[in-house]
């Protein structure tokens, strides 16, 4: 580091296959902005994904519940200490930047490959008490960091990597003028792991909100949907550790019966938004709606908890489950097959997103249309209602209104990010992926 109000931090450009990029020198200092821009000119010049790596001063405070733990013998830990050991040969900034061991690492993958992952894998995460903050160690405060801090380019030192599993050799290939570092392993890991814990970050926040919900229905039918739902963790848990360190998947871990549950949990969902469908497409058009007849089709509407609130969230965590399951599938196929393991993994992930994009982005929809109803006074004989009468319309109004906070339709596509927390003993905590 130089000093605390101009930090020196190093990038890397990591390209998953050979490709051609415009001339990048290697050890000229730029600003995050600039940096910005170069990722921009990367992914629409470069013929195969390129991604760019920060390492940071690991942080005091962090909350590695949020992310999933590999130990040092994990393949992303060994390629990620391979790529380190290689790079501060060659380089005394990297050499300087990483001596203590305690790192955290930043990978942005471009718009255009985290399309490849689906519209509805990565969105902003908002943590409680905070409407405009996101979660993220780096993340919230890039302005703060990149303030201070003068990124410098790192050039394509090779990368010690192994054929087969996670892919092809890692190693430097010139191309265009410019060696960039091949590190399709690395970068496939890192986007798994980061997609897959971002997935269970929204499995968590689902399983708190139906909790919630539940506690105040006392329905039984629908605890145990959740009860169902939920004991598929473990299978989903065991799977994702054991094909992340190369293991094999078999019968005995339970995951296809948790996929099955799962699956049975998605035709609910949809079934449940055919209905909401076709009772908003019921509704006369421009004309206010009383609330018993929106609370027909949507019980509980009005309400803080409800029956429909509760499909939403049983919905949101079928959904969430799912991800990791074709997460698991996805880095299965890539690993199946070492020729280009990023590709093949981006290839299978978009196929099976898009049930999931969709039935995503039609519930969001079904939101945006109900927080747009107008309610209508109840009819009846009496030309005065009572204070608890109106009390309860305005305040269903609002809740109703407030439906459509924070949900996104077919929202662009922008970079993600994936933290990766290093200790000194060579393991590691990868965060869920965020908007970059």
């Amino acid at each position: 580091m130089t000093d605390d109000r101009k930090a020196t931090v190093p990038v890397w450009t990591l390209a998953t296959a050979d490709v051609r990029v415009p001339g990048l020198t290697a050890g000229e200092s730029m600003t995050a902005e600039r940096l910005a821009e170069l990722r921009g000119v990367l992914a629409v010049l470069a013929d195969e994904p390129i991604v760019t790596l920060e390492v940071h001063p690991l942080p005091d405070k962090i909350d590695r519940g949020r992310g999933i733990p590999l130990d040092a013998a994990s393949p992303l830990a060994q390629h990620l200490s391979q790529f380190i050991t290689q790079s501060a040969r060659s380089s005394l900034t990297v050499a300087r930047a990483t001596a203590s061991g305690e790192s955290l690492y930043r990978m942005v993958v471009p718009a255009k490959v985290a399309a490849q992952f689906g519209q509805g894998i990565v969105r902003p995460m908002v943590p409680k008490g905070a409407a405009s903050g996101i979660y993220g160690e780096l993340v919230n405060s890039t302005g703060r960091i990149a303030a201070k801090a003068r990124f410098v380019p790192v050039g394509g030192a090779a990368a010690a990597g192994t054929v087969g599993g996670a892919g092809a050799t890692a190693g430097a290939a010139a191309a265009g003028g410019t060696a960039l570092t091949v590190a399709a392993p690395l970068v496939l890991m890192a986007v798994a792991v980061g997609v897959s814990a971002h997935a269970d970050h929204k499995r968590r926040q689902a399983i708190e909100h139906i909790t919630e919900l539940l506690e105040q229905l006392q329905e039984d039918k629908l605890d145990d949907e959740l009860s169902e739902l939920d004991a598929c963790r473990n299978a989903i848990d065991k799977a994702t550790a054991i094909l992340l360190d190369h293991g094999k998947l078999g019968v005995s871990l339970g995951l296809d019966s948790a996929v099955h549950a799962i699956d049975t949990a998605l035709s609910k969902a949809d079934r449940r938004l055919a209905r909401w469908q076709s009772a908003l497409d019921g509704l006369p058009e421009g004309e206010a709606v009383e609330l018993g007849t929106l609370t027909k089709s949507f019980p509980g509407v009005d309400d803080q908890g409800g029956t429909f609130r509760t499909h939403l969230e049983l919905a949101s965590l079928a959904i969430a489950l799912m991800r990791r399951v074709v997460v698991l599938q996805a880095v299965e196929h890539a690993q199946s097959e070492p020729g280009n393991p990023f590709e093949n993994f981006t290839r299978a992930l978009k196929r099976d997103q898009q049930r999931l994009d969709e039935l995503e982005s039609s519930i969001a929809g079904v939101l945006v249309r109900l927080s747009a109803l107008e309610l209508a006074r109840p009819n009846g004989l009496r030309p005065v209602f009572t204070t608890g009468e109106v009390d309860r319309l305005m305040s269903a109004a609002h809740r109703i209104h407030r439906l459509g906070d924070g949900v996104t339709v077919n929202s662009r596509t922008t970079d993600v990010a994936i933290e990766i927390a290093r200790d000194k003993d060579g393991s590691v905590v990868v965060f869920p992926a965020l908007l970059a």
